[in-house]
């Protein structure tokens, strides 16, 4: 399997955002500063580095470079100027002592330890585009050794492939994907991930760098696991963050993904206590609403995370590429349980708001469709060329297709619950680009020269190099089993799983810093020592239940000094779920504003260094509205205050204070001030 990256889950951050928005969410989720220039000691303008000789980056501190190559290295006679491509890179050079000169025209520099170097997944992304994720992951490990990004061919500034028509689909179809094989010809099989992996060994030696330290998250665990069987001698140790295997059995029907994903809500519904107080686990909680989803589908209208109006249609598939698509992860995680359970209830709305919300969140386009930010063409170059599919890729389309559709039924007949709780074809209902099957059934076929599935040589052995394996406990793109297999591969191979982990773990966006800290030692030493905190991440907070009206959430717990009725004391709690509603569409909001779920909207913008949101007429139930102000510092044990003024239907106001310290599963938020004259002092568990 070759899922998306988890860059669904920053897509805002990589494109289209407010800037004051960039800066604070950088911050909240936890994100290093990009390296600055000593405006004491200003930088060469050039340095040559082995055989290159670099240039100052525009726009970043940093020395940018290119590395002609060959599209086709096997073309004959070199194949001219047209079989040319430019591979960009960036070059950081270490921080400390032996940095070298700073200052004239030129320095040569050539690092002690192995350079760091970070691949980016996707595929699609280009490594550059994430260069502050990765220099705040090895910003322990600069003083003594070098950074290197390659955008690989066919991303960023590396050749762009660029298929309009895909690029700007929303939602990609066969018909589609097809049309951009057909447009790329006999080059749609030079962007596999082999030649990509060759790339980088070639400017590692026209920059005379003998060994790296190499980390990849998720397709960039594909990358780095080619890139480890064609070219293990450069490598030092391996970091494979969030991985998959290259191959296995029944590799194509990705046997992994329903288990993890049924896993990943019933383990989130296990440690929460609202949720673990119902009968049943988490996923039979989902399936009245399947069932309902699955007799009557319906032409559906909600809002995403941006607040704008989606049209969509709500049946089985739309619930499959939530549970799936784990995005918006945390929102997702946070709110199926009770959207579902609400939804058999008749209460449609907080359901179909994640079903409108995650098609924003899987789309990896940015609003101006620009392929050096995501290449779709890349994407679907890579995808139907370098995995193995349950179809022969070497059939031609139409025998294909047949081959196909007689393995599926074939599958029906044999294992019906591959993908359970859905079926076989309620999962291909799901976007292309996450169910996988169909998507590259009429792609043209590949030249025998460059066949498909063929991206390191048979006789390829893993090599014995210090390989560290991250694996979200949490995550079903990348699962836990995957994971593990990819540790075996390798003879020195260690899988570490961190418990109530996501997606990707050692980037500034992780819900702990653990990731981070196991990666940095395990290159500083080649080992990951204590592990203990791989089992210290607390468990997500669950929405304990969506309500229409306030009479229905349970009363905040009053405390000494508190006058309210319990009934006002259903209005504290239900303003605080307001705020908690609110605070978790910050992630995924790539506008800057957005919309309450039953009414009013909410501005995000920067105050200092932290985040500071606007509620007005805020309604998460029906009969009350949350108007004011909620600031949130940086951090993930970010304090989070607010100053709110509510109104009820039935005439009840009040202006309350709220606060609580993230960080901790079981987080209580304080609740002060008062409600219709009466002092509200009061708890309840954060949101």
């Amino acid at each position: 399997m070759i899922p998306y990256t988890g860059r669904a889950m920053v897509r805002p951050l990589l494109v289209g955002r407010l800037a004051v928005l960039v800066g604070c969410l950088a911050e909240i989720l936890g994100g290093g500063a990009m390296a600055h220039a000593d405006p004491a000691m200003p930088a060469a303008e050039t340095r040559s580095i082995g055989a290159l000789t670099l240039h100052r980056c525009p726009d970043v501190d940093a020395y940018c470079g290119s590395l002609d190559r060959p599209l086709d290295p096997l073309a004959a006679g070199g194949g001219g100027a047209a079989n040319r491509i430019a591979i960009h890179f960036e070059f950081y050079p270490r921080t400390g002592q032996a940095a070298g000169a700073r200052t004239g025209t030129s320095a040569t520099l050539a690092s002690p330890e192995a350079t760091l170097v970070a691949t980016e997944g996707g595929p699609g992304y280009p490594a550059t585009l994430s260069r502050a994720d990765y220099l705040a992951l090895f910003a322990p490990l600069r003083g003594d050794r070098d950074v290197l990004l390659m955008d690989n061919r066919g991303t960023g500034k590396s050749g762009a492939v660029d298929c309009p028509a895909l690029q700007s689909a929303e939602r990609w179809t066969v018909d589609g994907v097809t049309a951009c094989g057909r447009s790329l010809g006999s080059s749609a099989a030079l962007y596999s991930t082999a030649y990509a992996a060759d790339d980088l060994a070639a400017v590692l030696e026209a920059l005379k760098i003998a060994r790296i330290d190499l980390y990849g998250d998720s397709y960039g665990t594909y990358f780095a696991q080619v890139f480890a069987l064609r070219h293990p001698e450069r490598l030092r140790t391996l970091v494979l963050d969030g991985a998959f295997a290259l191959d296995g059995p029944d590799y194509a029907w990705y046997p992994n993904y329903a288990p993890a994903m049924r896993e990943k809500f019933n383990a989130a519904c296990r440690r929460d206590p609202a949720c673990a107080a119902l009968p049943g686990t988490s996923i039979e909680h989902v399936l009245p609403a399947l069932a309902a989803l699955r007799a009557a589908p319906f032409s559906a209208a909600a809002r995403d995370g941006d607040g704008r109006d989606r049209a969509f249609r709500a049946d089985a598939s739309a619930l499959a590429i939530v549970m799936f698509g784990s995005a918006p992860a945390l929102v997702t995680l946070r709110e199926l349980d009770a959207a579902a359970r609400a939804f058999d209830g008749g209460d449609r709305l907080p359901l179909l708001r994640l079903m409108a919300e995650t098609l924003t969140s899987v789309d990896s386009r940015d609003p101006a469709h620009d392929p050096r930010k995501w290449s779709a063409g890349l994407a679907a170059a890579v995808l139907c060329h370098d995995p193995p599919q349950i179809f022969d890729m070497r059939l031609a389309p139409d025998l294909r297709a047949e081959e196909r559709d007689r393995l599926i039924a074939a599958r029906e007949r044999t294992f019906p619950g591959t993908y359970a709780p859905f079926t076989i074809d309620e999962y291909r209902g799901m976007p292309l680009d996450y169910s996988f099957i169909d998507e590259c059934v009429a792609w043209p076929v590949a030249p025998a020269s460059e066949p498909a599935g063929h991206v390191v040589p048979e006789s390829a052995r893993y090599p014995d190099v210090p390989v560290l394996v991250l694996s979200g406990e949490l995550d079903d793109l990348t699962s836990v089993a995957d994971g593990a297999a990819v540790a075996h591969a390798f003879p020195r191979g260690l899988q570490v799983i961190i418990e109530n982990g996501l997606h990707v773990n050692a980037l500034p966006r992780a819900r702990s810093d653990c990731g981070a800290e196991l990666v940095r030692r395990f290159v500083a030493t080649q080992s990951p020592g204590d592990r203990t905190c791989a089992h210290t991440v607390p468990p997500l907070r669950l929405v304990p239940e969506f309500a229409r009206h306030a009479e229905k959430i349970p009363r905040a717990t009053p405390r000494p000094g508190n006058a309210a009725s319990d009934k006002e004391l259903k209005l504290a709690h239900a303003a605080l779920l307001t705020i908690g509603d609110v605070l978790a569409r910050i992630e995924e909001n790539s506008s800057g504003s957005g919309k309450g779920l039953r009414g009013g909207s909410f501005l995000i913008v920067q105050h200092g260094v932290n985040v500071h949101v606007s509620l007005y007429g805020v309604r998460w139930t029906e009969d009350l509205s949350v108007s004011g102000a909620v600031e949130r510092s940086p951090g993930r044990s970010a304090l989070v205050r607010a100053r709110i003024r509510i109104a009820g239907v039935e005439g009840e106001t009040g202006e309350l204070r709220v606060s609580w310290r993230e960080g901790s599963g079981h987080a209580l938020a304080a609740i002060g001030g008062n409600i219709d004259g009466h002092a509200v002092a009061a708890t309840a568990r954060a949101p």
